[in-house]
């Protein structure tokens, strides 16, 4: 029991120091201070000095690695830490600061002007009597900053003025920096006015935005922190402050037109980049009325400009992101003394504090993307794209009220030749980078078609580390608009136009490669609808080859395709597609494998260069190599076809093993001559045999069907499956026939069309049946004009539909 007592109170004990540690940050920077200083001796403290300021920090690691702060150098003191004093003949700060009451603790810190107010203002004797105080002690140099006007009233009003300004500096409790939370609000002595504390986690205290620089200096009545500035009484809210403000009237009707103003008005800790009067004047002409005559976006505007934590301009010695109200962020730092935002110096007046924030005036209207027009997305590497989107007049089709789609090339994918097009050409080029619909990146998934405003289908490639529209592939930087999205690419999009057989046979590069195609009776796999990639080789890659050569590859079938289809893959692999430098392995028709990879922005086949990579075809892409590829594990048998390869192949050493043979590759990997009856309609018996993938079969009572892609989630492609069921009522009639016959070759349809005709003599309708009724084997014969079986299904169906007869009829058809 007592071992179980000591184990749950010092977890106590430690779960009460974490959480006091994390709160104490300003401790946790001044440690970090010491240990930078101890070998300048005990209890020294290095700090931070911006050049040309007065400025003093102890710093975080990220300042005092870079050596600077704002943007500005930084040179290294070192000093006693708070509490410690010198002693004359001894390295470093061995002896503790006297304790005296308040009074006398002020001349400790070198607050002596706030000693000397206290002094005539007839405080003395409160802070040097009992108690238990905290002073928020102005620095004799915040007292010089103090406005010459207020700080004139002040001195001529020393009993009520300057003691009232002087208690609204103090608590009536001791407050060290580690019991002063961030976004504690503290009761002041004068009046209960509000102090607003903020504790920053780069060790920053502020008290009404004014920084402490000097900390923790115990007294016997209490403690002194010293401040950097002269507090001011704390405001109304943000919004009684935008109401009364002359010089915010455009923001404040913003604001109330969004219904944001309200918002402003209830307890938080916001901060608020005001843009002025004079920002909103700057705006482009027609933009602002856009944005106020759209509430949504109007909404966005506002919102855009509040943060959600209160941010002073003394906690800011660099960079950092904030998220706006908005949902979107921005970057806040500092250049100097000058504040920061997106990296531009816009805040013309800092840190107006009031009850549920702080107030920063800005000289520019921050928009937000929400609030744009799609085509005003683009930014600077986008630039050649917008332009020209704006000369050749088709922002005009971006209907403010529309969504769409923008793919937009970097400004280098425009090349010279590009931009002197006839601008008819161009326009259609820019035309299919313009989708009709809009299309987050989350949206995207393999194998979509978008349709641009010129009427094209542009299909969607989702890979490991990449999203590609046809050739291009994206880069970061989509970003969503009012009416539509934005994505960045690569390239120029080039949308395919021919198959990959057509594109073969208009470029004479390819005629050799075409002519052994040809010979292998592949044509009709590159010409039918699919989704491949093809290696090609140039005429260069057989350089040497006789027509002999020739004659013997062409006689031996078997090896030529298997030569030919290990340049063929299913699948569509863009090569910008590819992880850089990351190995991709690729099986091919073959059976081999293809090891891809990419490098400096080139494509490696087997480590051989491609010469030129990523023309697309409708059924495919083509990647141009100038050497014939061979899998270096696939033996050859035949002596003459070995001298032939080493005459063409010599980056790899081909291996020879007597005798043997390469295997056969039937040509049923792309279901070329499976035919089926797809539909009969009413009257005299009318025949059509098709090829499947020609028309769309029509499901009665269906299977369930099962559909996988890929699609884009939170950045990162993950793979779905989809499950539709389709039913389809048929129509009541007095008999409802259908039939569903498979065989192969054309030879046989003539056959097939008479069988049926002999069978039908009057149908009222014939829908395709299911199922496949000749197995692989079978089609495979058939093919080959061995012979085989004709099987037909033949299902009536009356009144409800149901199956109330089967019959199998078996024909023999001869080869």
């Amino acid at each position: 029991m007592k071992i179980f007592f000591l184990f749950t109170f010092s977890t106590f004990l430690l779960s009460a120091f974490e959480k006091a540690a994390a709160s104490a940050h300003y401790d946790k920077i001044l440690t970090h201070s010491r240990i930078r200083a101890r070998d300048q001796g005990p209890n020294v403290c290095a700090l931070q000095q911006v050049m040309g300021t007065k400025k003093k920090y102890f710093s975080t690691c990220r300042n005092w690695y870079q050596g600077a702060i704002c943007g500005k150098k930084a040179t290294v003191l070192y000093e006693c830490c708070p509490g410690y004093l010198k002693m004359d003949g001894t390295r470093g700060c061995p002896a503790v600061a006297p304790i005296d009451h308040v009074y006398g603790t002020l001349g400790i810190v070198g607050a002596t002007s706030t000693q000397q107010y206290s002094d005539i203002s007839k405080l003395r004797e409160e802070i040097e009597g009992r108690g238990s105080f905290t002073f928020f002690a102005p620095s004799n140099e915040a007292w010089e900053q103090l406005n010459s006007e207020i700080h004139r009233n002040l001195i001529d009003n020393v009993n009520i003025e300057l003691y009232n300004a002087l208690h609204h500096h103090m608590v009536n409790k001791r407050m060290l920096t580690k019991d002063l939370k961030n976004g504690m609000t503290l009761v002041s002595m004068y009046n209960d006015q509000k102090l607003l504390i903020n504790h920053y986690p780069n060790g920053v205290v502020t008290v009404n935005c004014a920084r402490i620089i000097h900390g923790n200096q115990i007294a016997t009545n209490g403690v002194v922190h010293v401040i950097d500035r002269v507090l001011t009484a704390v405001g109304n809210t943000i919004q009684d402050f935008i109401e009364v403000e002359d010089d915010l009237s455009s923001l404040r009707a913003a604001a109330i037109t969004s219904d944001v103003l309200d918002t402003l008005g209830r307890p938080g800790h916001y901060t608020l980049f005001a843009p002025t009067n004079e920002a909103f004047e700057r705006l482009p002409r027609g933009v602002l009325e856009r944005i106020m005559g759209d509430k949504v976006a109007s909404e966005a505007l506002v919102k855009f400009h509040i943060l959600n934590t209160l941010q002073c301009s003394e906690a800011i010695t660099g960079g950092a992101v904030y998220e706006t109200l908005e949902g979107n962020t921005v970057e806040v730092g500092c250049d100097g003394e000058s504040l920061t935002v997106n990296g531009v110096k816009m805040v013309k007046r800092k840190d107006i504090v009031t009850s549920n924030g702080v107030i920063h005036l800005i000289d520019e209207v921050l928009i937000p993307d929400s609030a744009k027009q799609v085509i005003e997305l683009g930014g600077a590497q986008q630039t050649t794209f917008t332009d020209l989107v704006a000369q050749l007049g088709l922002t005009s089709s971006l209907r403010p009220e529309g969504q769409y789609t923008l793919l937009a090339p970097l400004n280098g994918a425009f090349s010279d030749d590009t931009l002197r097009m006839d601008q008819r050409l161009l326009k259609t080029i820019l035309q299919n980078h313009i989708i009709k619909v809009k299309v987050g990146l989350n949206e995207l998934y393999n194998g979509q078609e978008l349709e641009t405003i010129g009427g094209k289908l542009l299909r969607v490639f989702v890979y490991r580390t990449a999203v590609c529209i046809e050739n291009s592939c994206m880069v970061r930087g989509s970003k969503e608009g009012r009416n539509g999205f934005i994505h960045i690419f690569r390239q120029i999009i080039n949308p395919a136009e021919k198959t990959l057989h057509e594109m073969l046979r208009n470029d004479k590069r390819f005629s050799v490669f075409l002519s052994l195609v040809k010979a292998a009776d592949l044509d009709d796999v590159l010409s039918r609808p699919g989704e491949w990639t093809l290696f090609v080789p140039t005429n260069d890659a057989f350089k040497g080859l006789t027509d002999d050569d020739k004659d013997i590859l062409i006689r031996d079938k078997n090896a030529l395709r298997n030569i030919l289809l290990y340049h063929l893959t299913q699948g569509v692999f863009i090569g910008s597609g590819f992880e850089p430098g990351v190995t991709n392995i690729l099986k091919t028709i073959q059976g081999g494998k293809l090891y891809l990879k990419t490098v400096n922005d080139t494509l490696l086949v087997n480590e051989l260069k491609s010469r030129e990579s990523d023309l697309m075809a409708t059924n495919g892409v083509i990647h141009v190599i100038d050497k014939l590829l061979y899998p270096a594990d696939l033996p050859v048998g035949n002596d003459q076809l070995l001298t032939i390869l080493k005459k063409l192949i010599k980056y790899i050493q081909i291996k020879f093993v007597r005798d043997s043979t390469f295997k056969e590759i039937p040509l049923t990997f792309y279901n070329p001559s499976i035919t089926q009856l797809t539909k009969l309609i009413e009257g005299e018996p009318e025949f059509k045999i098709v090829r499947e993938g020609e028309t769309v079969t029509k499901v009665i009572h269906g299977e369930p069907i099962i559909k996988t892609y890929t699609k884009i989630i939170d950045g990162r492609p993950v793979e779905v499956t989809e499950k539709k069921v389709t039913e389809e009522r048929i129509i009541q009639g007095p008999e409802i026939k259908y039939t569903r016959i498979t065989a192969g070759g054309s030879d046989n349809e003539e056959k097939l069309k008479k069988l049926l005709e002999e069978e039908v003599t009057k149908v009222t309708k014939f829908i395709e049946g299911d199922g496949h009724l000749l197995e692989d084997e079978e089609i495979k014969r058939l093919l080959q004009g061995a012979g085989t079986e004709y099987t037909k299904v033949t299902k009536v169906i009356e009144r409800e539909p149901q199956i109330i007869e089967r019959e199998i009829k078996k024909v023999h058809l001869e080869g």
